[in-house]
């Protein structure tokens, strides 16, 4: 049979730059090349494009960068190139690109337009759902609309927030302490802070504004946090369900990628009815918010009373060597080369 044109996204403009080098540093290597011929196209912290035709190795640190093994390119938007210009003009017809970005301009719905517009199909949730569970203000609302439970939250502009002080103290009195702080289109847990107080409740917002002109505030849950995978288009399927055991106050950007204490475990350390209950409400949430191909959602698990909460959601996961995402398929009989081919045939069958 005749192989596949894939393109995989990689880098972008975003606090997340690097991890998405570290996440197509472990995609790329995982696509069969008996079945794939593979094209990297590569977005600078500048916004830069460029193909790139060199060793994988040297994605981390932006190596490649520096490699002359680089070519300015773009993904055109014409659906007759359905794929990439060079600028020597050459054009590379693409069957299916594979969006391995994370963060603002990759995960929120502005890449995945620009493929739409070009009529190339394209691994992950489609624009909108993008956009949607990006947000963490619109997706606690649209949960909210469709009667799911999670922890009580506000959301406030960088514009309203400076106004005056009265949004601190309708906070402390809605949420009361501790309050999590969250830029609201932000991923990796960067920028977000724990308050307990008004003063670092403040300063927890300037934080969060450094990030995003909106922010999300949410109520101190004590529970566990768990997380599961979901694969699929209209028939999605889950992975076992995992628990994260932070080595910090809570699982900031740090105590992610960067604390030996953090572990995870899969299967997740609560009962087996719970597990089923986070399934449920995962693939719930998928289909509630629109998302296709895949996507990792993200709960709490309250210690006391039980209740399971949503928290968040992500359609772009990472797949660095401690992503939870792909382990958690694993964990059902889907190794990470048989992964990559399900995604594939997902964008084409959508």
């Amino acid at each position: 049979m005749k192989k596949l044109k894939i393109c995989v996204l990689f880098g972008g403009v975003s606090s997340e730059h690097d991890i998405s080098l570290i996440s197509a540093s472990n995609v790329i290597p995982a696509l069969d090349r008996n079945k794939y011929d593979i094209t990297l196209l590569g977005i600078s912290k500048a916004g830069e494009w460029f193909l790139y035709d060199g060793d994988v190795s040297l994605l981390a640190g932006d190596e490649w960068l520096k490699s002359g093994k680089v070519q300015r390119a773009f993904l055109s938007p014409d659906a007759a190139v359905h794929g990439i210009v060079t600028d020597s003009g050459e054009k590379i017809y693409i069957d299916v690109f594979f969006p391995v970005l994370h963060g603002k301009n990759g995960e929120d719905g502005s890449v995945q337009g620009l493929l739409a517009m070009a009529k190339v199909p394209f691994v992950g949730c489609d624009m909108a759902s993008s956009a949607v569970c990006m947000d963490k203000a619109i997706s606690n609302a649209l949960a909210d609309q469709n009667g799911m439970a999670q922890a009580k939250w506000l959301a406030v502009t960088k514009f309203d927030f400076e106004k005056g002080p009265a949004f601190i103290d309708h906070a402390a009195d809605t949420l009361g302490f501790p309050i999590f702080v969250k830029p609201a289109r932000a991923g990796s847990s960067v920028g977000v802070s724990k308050a307990t107080d008004k003063e670092e409740l403040r300063a927890g917002l300037d934080i969060a504004f450094n990030e995003d002109s909106k922010a999300v505030l949410e109520e101190g849950i004590d529970g566990y946090e768990v997380e599961c995978a979901v694969l699929g288009n209209s028939d999605p399927i889950t992975g076992t369900v995992g628990q994260i055991l932070t080595g910090a106050q809570f699982y900031d950007f740090d105590a992610k990628y960067n604390s030996p204490e953090s572990q995870t475990l899969i299967p997740a350390a609560i009962p087996p009815e719970k597990q089923q209950e986070v399934k449920a409400a995962a693939i719930r949430i998928y289909k509630a918010f629109g998302c296709s191909g895949l996507s990792r959602v993200d709960f709490f698990v309250e210690k006391e009373s039980g209740r399971v909460l949503f928290n968040e959601i992500n359609t772009i996961p990472g797949q660095t060597s401690i992503s939870m995402y792909a382990k958690m398929l694993e964990a059902v009989g889907i190794s990470y080369g048989e992964l990559m081919d399900r995604l594939i045939a997902l964008a084409l069958e959508r």
